[in-house]
């Protein structure tokens, strides 16, 4: 969906773990011969039969798999991660210390007993700066007879301020008392102007923890992106019972039970798998409906609010749910189809704002992701999020978004420009 009246293309991401790569460059660069504008269409619609041998095995890794155990001891970092913050000069690293606890009864990890600690430098046997930061623990309690209830190992955040743009810079993060990391390297984003982008960025969405994840996180590091953008529903937490009894539909299965369960141990075994990956570059999450896991006092996200840094409050945001930030020549926007995005609510007054400042001689390119499309000819999920799309969409028309990434249906589709259904 381009709502962009210059003719830009947008993409719907849906396929589970669909990947698309693609290189920011001047657009003086492509000729109309080669890539054509939106501007030339409309086109006619095209469907593509399925082919059923690119399906892969859509079946969940299990916790025996070697990519999802445990490989650290005591508080040794783990399930290391990063994100970007608002600008090219700061950068945030995530990491978790300690196991997690699963059973009637837990007890939850004291965060103030081990350190959030980054060493970094641009030389990787000088490793002169330290930054320190903050920790946390969430619980995912439910009160009902039979279900365990989930304890995290300690969730540390810490921001790393003061880089240069487009450096490589090398890091290891942890509490020296108890173990720090193997050095780790990311290279920063390049300075915001017309001229300068990030070489390859790769967009997924509705990842999960599959077969078809591991061929696709593969094909992903094999390209060697920049900076990751997944668009929502990362673990699939809540495909399970908090025995670990896993099932394609919840509800179809699962229709008895007394709230909605989850099984917690997934998103760690998620953040073990992507290491390789999220040590490197960062990664940035917004979130989707499999992230809502209700639990005990109608707390919801708290995996996804306690796992991932935001750089939120550096947007002017009030909120982990949307975002903003800057990668090179490109303005992204991150926001939440799950919480309030009506009019009169505060994330739509900070849309106003963040767009207000929004500057095409800095950052020439706007683009704007959520989770479930506004715009879709799929069965599934059809017409979903149209009351956001009433709420939101005359804003990012009216400042010329670019492109719009979406997830949610799992099949791909790219469209025609569209604005108000037509």
């Amino acid at each position: 969906m381009s709502l962009h009246r210059d003719g830009s293309i947008t993409t719907f991401l849906g396929l589970q773990l669909l990947l698309l790569f693609f290189c920011f460059l001047s657009p003086a660069s492509f000729s109309d011969a080669t890539i054509p504008s939106t501007l030339d269409g409309p086109f006619t619609p095209v469907t593509i039969t399925l082919d059923t041998s690119l399906r892969g095995k859509a079946v969940d890794l299990p916790d025996t798999d070697p990519r999802v155990q445990r490989y650290v001891t005591g508080f040794q970092p783990e399930q290391i991660s990063l994100a970007l913050s608002s600008n090219y000069d700061s950068i945030w690293v995530s990491w978790i210390t300690g196991e997690f606890q699963i059973g009637m009864n837990v007890t939850p990890l004291d965060p103030k007993s081990i350190a959030s600690i980054v060493q970094f430098g641009t030389l990787g046997d000088s490793l002169i700066h330290t930054a320190t930061g903050s920790s946390l623990v969430y619980n995912q309690l439910y009160p009902f007879e039979g279900l365990l209830n989930y304890t995290s190992g300690i969730i540390h955040h810490v921001r790393i301020t003061g880089l240069k743009p487009s450096t490589v810079y090398y890091y290891r993060c942890g509490d020296p008392s108890h173990g720090m990391s193997k050095i780790h390297h990311f290279k920063t984003m390049p300075v915001s102007s017309p001229s300068s982008y990030p070489s390859r960025i790769a967009i997924v969405g509705d990842t999960g923890l599959t077969y078809n994840t591991t061929a696709t996180i593969s094909h992903l590091v094999q390209n060697s992106p920049d900076l990751v953008l997944l668009v929502g529903d990362v673990s699939y937490a809540n495909l399970y019972l908090t025995n670990g009894t896993s099932s394609d539909c919840y509800s179809c299965n699962f229709s008895n039970t007394p709230i909605h369960e989850t099984y917690q141990p997934r998103w760690d075994y998620w953040g073990r798998f992507m290491e390789n990956l999220t040590s490197t570059v960062p990664l940035m999450v917004v979130e989707g409906n499999h992230e809502l896991e209700l639990q005990a006092g109608n707390k919801t996200f708290e995996a996804y609010s306690s796992r991932f840094a935001f750089p939120y409050i550096e947007s002017g945001s009030t909120s982990k749910f949307y975002y903003s930030f800057n990668a090179g020549g490109i303005h992204f926007v991150m926001l939440g189809a799950y919480i309030d995005f009506d009019r009169s609510g505060e994330q739509y007054e900070w849309l106003k704002r963040d767009l207000a400042k929004f500057n095409r001689s800095v950052t020439p390119w706007l683009v704007v992701t959520w989770h479930p499309p506004w715009y879709s000819t799929y069965t599934a999920h059809y017409k979903e999020a149209e009351c956001m799309k009433v709420a939101m969409e005359e804003l990012i028309y009216s400042y010329g978004t670019d492109i719009v990434f979406n997830g949610h249906v799992h099949a791909y589709e790219r469209s025609n420009r569209v604005y108000t259904t037509n």
